[in-house]
């Protein structure tokens, strides 16, 4: 029931989503006002095989703070989609919703997959040179210590490989150059971890804002107030570029002219850029499987968002990422423990 149009763009989604992929082995509970939602299943033409209609009244608003949402919130169309996949009911939950109230009542509903990390973190996927690149976090904690950054090397990774195939991820921290000594001490203590052998994931080492863009890793981690500005900084500079290309093409005969023989090319660049065709930012970092599409998002767009969840839903992405944070704390564990021990050692003597 969220975002800017509800349940036209929901279940137009799921039709979409069908349309493109199959939508073999996957059936849909929406949760919502079930007069709206009969509607537009009418509308589609989906079968009532593919979609279960969970009836709520109760919806969680755009402009509503996280704390007030988790307070009233029960019984809502959002915590009600949460609960489903805490309860086992469903694989993964994608919303369109309020993004500060999805965040808080996933966290409350499934719990961290990890203790220390504050709040999930936000992957994007960034359309590059060699395919799609993943960056988190994109706005979810603004500030990160070591320790959170090489987690989300090893979510990041993981979800690299389980919704784009790259079977062996390169992972980069964002720095502000690639010399080991630039940076500050959170960046550079993730970057000696990373090196090491005590999470398997294939680092690069350090990387700017260029490289991003360019695909020089398929991985770039940074923390939440670094990657929102990276992000929105890349769609103002789209928008930007788009909006000369467009005055140039149609400033004359001659340009137009140019244009209509050009408009092949220009399509499938307009469709590599098109941010319908990377929808679909998952909360990772939760115990469970949570997805956020933009609240703008077209049925196309949320079609997007929803490959996203059923291909991590489908892939080992939280047994791996489980496997790996254990091995994590089993050695930064030891370290402490060897560090207490020098500490100690120096004060007797």
């Amino acid at each position: 029931m969220g975002g800017d149009h509800g349940p036209s763009v929901v279940v137009g989604g799921v039709k979409d989503y069908i349309a493109r992929y199959g939508g073999e082995g996957v059936r849909f509970q929406l949760h919502g006002d079930e007069a709206a939602i009969r509607a537009e299943i009418a509308r589609n033409g989906l079968s009532a095989d593919v979609c279960e209609i969970r009836h709520t009244d109760k919806v969680v608003g755009m402009d509503e703070k996280p704390a007030q949402a988790m307070r009233r919130g029960k019984g809502s169309s959002l915590w009600n989609a949460i609960e489903a996949v805490k309860l086992g009911e469903a694989q993964a939950a994608v919303s369109a919703g309020n993004t500060g109230a999805l965040m808080a009542i996933s966290k409350l509903l499934l719990r961290m997959a990890v203790d220390g990390l504050e709040r999930p973190a936000i992957v994007a996927s960034w359309p590059t040179k060699r395919g799609f690149t993943a960056v988190l976090d994109v706005g979810a904690n603004i500030g990160s210590d070591a320790r959170q950054l090489v987690e989300f090397a090893i979510m990041g990774e993981a979800f690299q490989s389980a919704v784009h195939g790259v079977a062996k991820p390169t992972v980069g921290i964002l720095n502000v150059g690639s010399e080991e000594m630039k940076g500050h001490d959170e960046v550079r203590e993730a970057h000696a971890v990373l090196r090491t052998d005590a999470v398997p994931v294939n680092y690069t080492g350090f990387v700017e804002g260029h490289d991003i863009a360019a695909g020089t890793v398929d991985v770039v981690v940074t923390d939440g107030f670094t990657g929102n500005v990276a992000l929105k900084t890349a769609e103002g500079t789209a928008r930007f570029i788009s909006g000369l290309l467009k005055e140039a093409l149609t400033s004359g005969p001659m340009a137009k002219m140019g244009a209509l023989i050009a408009m092949p090319a220009l399509k499938r660049m307009a469709r590599r850029i098109d941010p319908s065709s990377v929808n679909g930012g998952p909360l990772l970092g939760l115990n469970g499987i949570v997805v956020k599409s933009h609240g703008g998002a077209t049925a196309e767009g949320y079609g997007n968002a929803i490959r996203v969840a059923v291909d991590l839903a489908r892939s080992d992405y939280l047994t791996k990422v489980s496997a790996n944070f254990a091995r994590l704390s089993a050695v930064l564990d030891t370290a402490e423990a060897v560090s207490d021990e020098e500490q100690t050692g120096e004060i007797q003597s």
